[in-house]
């Protein structure tokens, strides 16, 4: 595993609800240099996340409680100004064959299927950074 710093000092934003997910997600990306903010989105207060403020890229899970979907919250963050710009990339066990096509279509810097991969996952992420979509899903 080459560089272990690919994500250093990116500011990473992760919308999760998985306490399981969140420590893998962390232990990674801290692993490969990152600062991470997590919110568990349970009242879905957008707002939120401009206190993150600045953020590099956002981590949004699909699947989340109370009837919301990751679209639901993608659809709150691209409404903020200040966030409009932010890559949002879909990490999510959702079924790619439906989620992809939608996340695709609403502008979402892509989809990385769950479980992540632990050394992929720093390079797309890198990738998405770099301004090149990522869709990995099979």
């Amino acid at each position: 595993m080459g560089n272990s710093k690919l994500l250093q000092d990116k500011r990473i934003y992760v919308v999760e609800d998985n306490s399981d997910n969140i420590y893998i997600l962390l232990t990674i990306l801290r692993m490969h240099g990152a600062n991470v903010e997590v919110d568990w989105w349970a009242k879905g207060e957008s707002q939120k996340i401009l206190k993150a403020l600045p953020i590099d890229i956002i981590l949004l899970d699909l699947m989340l409680p109370d009837k919301r979907t990751g679209f639901d919250v993608f659809q709150e963050i691209h409404a903020l100004p200040e966030l409009a710009a932010v890559p949002i990339v879909a990490v999510s066990a959702a079924d790619a064959s439906v989620a992809v096509p939608k996340a695709r279509t609403m502008g979402f810097a892509g989809f990385i299927k769950k479980p992540v991969d632990d050394d992929l996952f720093p390079q797309q992420l890198k990738t998405i950074l770099e301004g090149k979509p990522v869709w990995f899903f099979d």
